[in-house]
Order: C-alpha cells, then sequence, then structure tokens
C-alpha cells in the first residue's frame, strides 16, 4: 500500500512574527496593558533606571 507523499517546506519560507519595541510612554497611554508592559513601567520607576524598550505583543506583525 503507496502511503501519501508530503511535500517538505524550505526553513526559510517560514512565517515569523515580529514584535515593535515600545517604551514606557506607550506602555502608559495603552488601552490594554499587559503584564509585561507594567513590569517595565514600575522597574523604569526606580531611580537610575534606563530603558531599553520592550516588544509589545499588540503590534505582532507576520513576515
Amino acid at each position: 500500500m503507496a502511503g501519501k507523499k508530503v511535500k517538505k517546506q524550505a526553513p526559510g519560507s517560514r512565517v515569523q512574527a515580529h514584535y515593535k519595541i515600545v517604551s514606557s510612554d506607550v506602555c502608559a497611554v495603552c488601552r490594554q496593558q499587559c503584564e509585561r508592559g507594567i513590569r517595565y513601567m514600575a522597574r523604569l520607576e526606580r531611580p537610575g533606571a534606563v530603558g531599553n524598550g520592550v516588544p509589545c505583543v499588540l503590534t505582532r506583525y507576520f513576515k
């Protein structure tokens, strides 16, 4: 009995999710504040904290 052959996809053709990096001021005005953004804002409230941004799950797009 011959089985159905499945064609494998090339490794580079997979769709991958990308996230925009947002700063704390964007997280502060967001309507749907996520846990990651809330932790980021709390961390930046400490004196001497330096922020590089956090990936926002609400701005996900695929390439």
